[in-house]
């Protein structure tokens, strides 16, 4: 019996260590290394190359090593009986919500122009505005999504929610389903993307979505890159209908050269590094659902197909 590693990134053998760390009397592997296929029960996993999975007749469960688990239900290699388990980690959370309110806080400063002014040598004042003076909309209201709720809150920021279907326990205005999208986005100066990527959700931000939001407004999306359509954004950013866009996803990561997002002088972009995976963290917790899955016990976070998430 055995655990194997799988990621896209130099982080592999960082994970293995933790893991080991945590459970010696577990064999886990990473990727590269001779693995005894058929010993493995199951993939720990982060963006691996499609179809790798199928190297494993044994593989009795997928453990994603972050939140999104897009990648895993789009990998047409992987038997739809097995089991797919995320993480939920308090500090990608915590993560999250601090990062979405720096980036609120510089578009109420305007600190993004003035780096841009700073390098174009061009000394420019300008007006700023206050916490009071907006409100943000969070599309999307799981952990991620009500954590940073919370802290915005707690800042003194208004704040409104929308979910496709579900209903969470908040205590701010939270609107639900496509017949009440709008009224949310007419309300939101600040538009947070926290939607999880699924075929129902795929290009929801498009240039209709984007022209509902208040002149001027901000997007902010630090769920999934497919989520946005790339060209709808620039249209309603050259047209004037929002300020500036704050990306942290992309369709394609790292971003190709070529892409407009990298010149226009509204898009501010950080390299998917919102909100990362703590291996110290979460290494318990995927240690826990192994021997759960070898004990044949309930696992925990399990992944519902039909919801994507």
């Amino acid at each position: 019996m055995g655990l194997v590693i799988l990621r896209n990134d130099d982080l592999v053998n960082r994970w293995k260590k933790v893991l080991q760390h945590a459970a010696p009397d577990i064999p886990i592997y990473a990727m590269g290394e001779e693995v005894p296929h058929e010993a493995i029960l199951m993939a720990a996993v982060w963006k691996h190359p499609p179809g790798s999975l199928s190297a494993f007749p044994n593989l009795k469960g997928i453990h994603c090593l972050g939140a999104g688990v897009d990648f895993i239900l789009e990998d047409k290699g992987i038997p739809e009986e097995l089991p797919v388990m995320r993480v939920v980690d308090p500090f990608l959370a915590s993560d999250m919500a601090e990062y979405v309110l720096s980036q609120v806080m510089a578009f109420l400063k305007d600190l993004h122009r003035y780096k841009q002014d700073q390098v174009s040598g061009r000394w420019h004042p300008r007006p700023y505005r206050r916490i009071g003076d907006v409100t943000v909309g969070i599309m999307g209201l799981g952990t991620l999504g009500r954590s940073v709720a919370e802290l915005l809150l707690k800042s003194g920021i208004s704040t409104v929610g929308w979910t496709r279907d579900s209903d969470p326990d908040v205590d701010f205005p939270n609107f639900r389903g496509d017949a009440h999208r709008n009224a949310f986005l007419e309300q939101s100066d600040i538009l947070v993307c926290l939607l999880p990527l699924t075929p129902d959700t795929r290009g929801i931000l498009d240039y209709n979505l984007l022209s509902r939001l208040p002149g001027g407004a901000l997007l902010i999306n630090v769920a999934r890159g497919p989520l946005l359509v790339d060209e709808d954004l620039i249209r309603a950013l050259d047209e004037g209908l929002l300020s500036g866009a704050c990306l942290d996803v992309f369709h394609k990561e790292p971003l190709p050269a070529s892409h407009p997002f990298w010149n226009h002088p509204h898009v501010h972009m950080t390299p998917h590094v919102a909100s990362v995976s703590d291996p110290d963290s979460v290494a318990p917790q995927i240690i826990d659902n192994y021997r759960r899955l070898t004990e044949g016990r309930p696992l925990k976070n399990e992944v519902s197909r039909e919801r994507g998430y």
